[in-house]
């Protein structure tokens, strides 16, 4: 499969992570290939309430997500963040899915208000910035 190959290629040249905008749904054919990869996201938190039990699999496998897109996403988003949090507190990274050309509903303040009333503050700093200082090797 050339998600495999070139994931792992591209991890080896220079240590990023394949980054799947997938839907949820659509993940059980994926799953264990992505399992096997050293460095996986997903984004917008799946999209899709449907494959959210398959994502959740992948959260345990040590996979991250992307509390972003919020427009897009066809369920609860603070449930879905404070679901994912509890499963794992350094899975979800924060983004704002800029410029958004293509979503009804782009990013605005409240994506971050959301998430800092779900969680509290201190857990929406590692939603917010610190998980992602991690995964991105800044810290």
């Amino acid at each position: 499969m050339q998600l495999d190959h070139f994931a792992r290629r591209v991890y080896e040249i220079a240590g990023w992570h394949a980054e799947l905008y997938i839907n949820s749904k659509d993940l059980g054919e994926l799953k264990e290939t992505i399992e096997r990869l050293t460095a996986v996201s997903i984004d917008h938190l799946g999209l899709s309430k449907d494959g959210f039990p398959e994502l959740l699999s992948l959260v345990e496998q040590g996979v991250k997500v992307k509390a972003t897109g919020f427009g897009r996403i066809d369920f609860d988003q603070a449930s879905a963040v404070r679901t994912i949090h509890e499963l794992d507190p350094e899975a979800l990274l924060f983004g704002t899915d800029l410029p958004s050309t293509r979503v009804k509903t782009p990013f605005q303040a409240s994506d971050i208000t959301l998430i800092q009333e779900t969680l509290g503050e201190k857990q929406a700093e590692k939603v917010l910035y610190k998980n992602a200082l991690k995964w991105y090797r800044i810290e």
